[in-house]
């Protein structure tokens, strides 16, 4: 009966796959979806894992899918919009491949999905958190003494910047973090680059674009916050440093400042222990902008 049953929810799976499915990676989620009689699965955990079996059926098959984050909500609207029946799986099909189109997608490559949905959810925020900051700067406008769009000349500046922060970095791979405080919300982007075994360092392009964004949106508003590298190769201690976002510009971080950062709970604000084998220091001069002073804005 078990065995029947598991056929049974795979073929629902199936017809609900047109090269992208729509994952619901969280219970609230999952929960949501059970308004819909069509919608026949009864507990989140196994609804994963006949899901992970069907990725894994088409892996085999030689077939590519693509998993993109389904919200409820999203999907609600989407029908009401369309005039198409909610409770349809060809209507949730419909609006999977509307998600390959405008939504996060990563593509299934075999990995557990314990390791994919995080990576997907981690996707769809840096995507959101880009668009944000992408409006935030676009509404900025031009710059009432010389006329220059301040988003885009942020922008410029910002890349400028991190450019010259990876340059002036000691060998190994990167791991950048710049926080830009609101109102209304503040704003957390990562940046990692590998070093290849030639010197250079590999970056994620979205990953680069959204982290530039949010830089720019600090500098071009004048927000508090901070931009952190840590630097990692092997036989030496990791190296941490950074700057502080103030008044539209980076700031260095002393040592000791950037000790502080490290060794306190973020939430609680109390003192935690050091990481062994971290090197807190100064950051490297980054030398004069190349922006003078009166288009920093």
């Amino acid at each position: 009966m078990a065995h029947t049953d598991h056929r049974t929810m795979r073929r629902a799976l199936h017809r609900e796959i047109a090269g992208t499915i729509g994952v619901l990676t969280d219970d609230h989620d999952f929960r949501a979806m059970r308004r819909y009689r069509s919608f026949t699965f009864d507990d989140h955990t196994t609804y994963l894992r006949q899901l992970e079996a069907v990725l894994q059926d088409r892996a085999a098959q030689g077939d590519h899918t693509t998993l993109a984050l389904f919200d409820p909500e999203d999907y609600a609207a989407y029908c009401a919009d369309t005039g198409l029946d909610p409770e349809a799986p060809a209507s949730r099909t419909r609006f999977a491949a509307e998600l390959a189109a405008t939504g996060t997608t990563i593509p299934y490559d075999g990995r557990p999905l314990a390791v994919l949905l995080p990576a997907l959810v981690d996707e769809a925020v840096r995507q959101a958190t880009w668009e944000y900051a992408t409006t935030l700067l676009t509404r900025l406008g031009p710059c009432p003494t010389c006329g220059e769009d301040i988003g885009r000349a942020a922008f410029t500046r910002a890349s400028d910047l991190l450019v010259r922060i990876l340059d002036t970095a000691p060998p190994g791979d990167r791991h950048l973090v710049c926080t830009v405080a609101g109102p209304p919300d503040t704003l957390v982007s990562v940046l990692h680059g590998d070093q290849d075994p030639h010197g250079a360092t590999r970056l994620d392009e979205a990953e680069a674009l959204e982290f530039t964004s949010v830089l720019a949106l600090g500098l071009a508003t004048r927000s508090p916050g901070g931009l952190v590298i840590r630097v990692s190769a092997t036989g030496t201690a990791d190296r941490v440093y950074g700057w502080r976002l103030r008044g539209g510009a980076l700031e260095p971080l002393t040592a000791s400042e950037v000790f502080d950062a490290y060794c306190t709970d973020v939430e609680s604000g109390e003192l935690i222990s050091p990481e062994p084998g971290v090197d807190y220091r100064e950051p490297p001069a980054l030398g004069e902008e190349s922006i003078s002073p009166g288009h920093r804005h």
